[in-house]
């Protein structure tokens, strides 16, 4: 053999391992959303009464961030914003399926880049567990046709207020779940079902990269929970708040089963941690813990668990308690431990995010930026100049934007609030009129922050 060829084989050699230990060095990436979960309902951002160890414990072993936002106020925009990279300016769905124009739902599109697409691209087998919510139409929009090798769950947003649905889908299919019973509340509790197959595409894929989003619907209404999670909480001498069963059949109890359901979730959260334990790779995994909105439950006048912490306002709402949410993430050896970060970021900053981690050049229009630097603990991060969101529901429309310390609420046919969050958190003193200059500037940046959209006008829809 000549001196060439064997000079030829060992480069075609060495060329092959370190492109497959290249593929091999990309992280797995776990994104656990939570439903209505307000940023007060976790142990590491102060809650007292709800038990959630395993939640707290991602905080301890990586990093909190601070000021870490939703996409929107309510489910099916905050999604969509995640999916795609975008906010509410520019966003496809950007309110719920009956709040367009038109009445008829808006879905995500075929020709919308989304994460999974994106990680794809980079190699990464991709899988959907839970709430999707943006294919009210049953078509473009379905997980399947957006980048998911894998999808369990909800379509559709209706079905999900149900814990033990008759039905569900399993990628193009929707499957009978034997022995359920929406309306007796009967067999398989659907978070239960979410958290088998999620330990099942975990187990499947652990020798290859892969991107699980992990949406479960705790703790959403309806408010209702298997009795042995409420053990715990059934003693503690806490007021009766008791719940009337309509469109959603919550339980009676409403304290005990508000903190039942979300310690439910953090023991399955825990389950999950064990599992990458067991593989031998939660070292190379990634692990996100965060929620898609603010809080529905712990209503302002019988505030209970204090599920704001110190916002104002809840799920709904554009004041931080609607959507500043929890976020913790945990990637040992990349993050350093028991750290807490105060860059400003939102669910449009996560698609540039991941596709950093994965060394994969982004192909969609996102307004997010990578805050991966963030994530590691360094101080060469990127900031947004703003952030940006609309809201129209019946108190609608609404948007808000923050600039640095600065947060400006404009009310449909009302006086702006602007206020400066570094002294004033919970969005008491509104500075409209003292803060001339910072309010004209933030005026100017509504005019150009959102492109119209027909079915999302920013005129009062109902």
């Amino acid at each position: 053999m000549t001196r060439f060829k064997i000079l030829f084989i060992f480069s075609f050699l060495l060329f092959g391992i370190v492109h497959f230990s290249s593929a091999q060095e990309k992280p797995n990436i776990i994104f656990i959303v939570a439903d209505d979960l307000g940023w007060g309902d976790v142990g590491f951002n102060g809650q007292t009464k709800i038990n959630t160890p395993n939640i707290d414990q991602l905080a301890k072993e990586g990093i909190v961030f601070n000021n870490f936002y939703s996409g929107s106020t309510v489910c099916g925009p905050s999604r969509a914003s995640l999916m795609t990279g975008k906010h509410m300016g520019h966003a496809s769905v950007r309110g719920n399926p009956r709040w367009t124009a038109s009445g008829k739902p808006a879905d995500i599109r075929a020709d919308e880049i989304t994460i999974a697409e994106e990680l794809k691209r980079a190699g990464y087998t991709t899988g959907i567990i839970g709430k999707w919510g943006l294919a009210e139409n049953l078509d473009e929009g379905k997980p399947n046709k957006q980048g998911f090798d894998y999808f369990y769950g909800f379509n559709k947003h209706k079905p999900a207020h149900h814990y033990y649905p008759d039905s569900i889908w399993e990628n193009d299919k929707k499957i009978v779940i034997e022995g359920n019973n929406w309306k007796l509340k009967k067999k398989h509790y659907v978070q239960d079902l979410f958290t088998e197959k999620a330990k099942n595409f975990i187990h499947k894929n652990n020798k290859i990269p892969f991107f699980l989003y992990l949406a479960y619907t705790v703790p959403h209404f309806e408010l209702t929970v298997p009795e042995d999670s409420k053990k715990q909480y059934i003693n503690k001498g806490w007021p009766l708040r008791k719940m009337k069963a309509a469109h959603y059949l919550h339980d009676k109890n409403g304290h005990v089963t508000y903190a039942a359901m979300v310690s439910r979730l953090d023991k399955q959260v825990g389950e999950l941690m064990n599992q990458l334990k067991e593989l031998g790779i939660e070292k190379n995994t990634l692990v996100i813990f965060t929620s898609d909105n603010g809080h529905a439950y712990d209503a302002l006048n019988k505030e209970f668990f204090n599920s704001n912490g110190p916002y104002k306002g809840r799920k709904r709402d554009l004041y931080e308690g609607g959507i500043k949410i929890p976020f913790v993430a945990k990637w040992p050896e990349e993050i350093k431990p028991n750290t807490k970060s105060n860059h400003i970021s939102a669910f449009w900053d996560v698609l540039p995010t991941f596709c950093d981690i994965a060394r994969t050049e982004v192909r969609s229009d996102t307004d997010g930026i990578t805050f991966l630097p963030a994530l590691k603990g360094k101080k060469t991060q990127s900031k947004h100049k703003y952030l940006y969101w609309e809201f129209n529901e019946g108190k609608g429309p609404i948007q808000a934007i923050r600039m640095q310390q600065w947060k400006l609420v404009k009310r449909y046919q009302k006086d702006v609030e602007l206020y400066n969050l570094d002294k004033d958190q919970g969005e008491t003193i509104n500075l409209a009129q003292q803060e001339v200059k910072v309010l004209d500037e933030m005026l100017k940046l509504l005019k150009t922050a959102r492109t119209a959209h027909p079915e999302f006008p920013l005129l009062k829809l109902r």
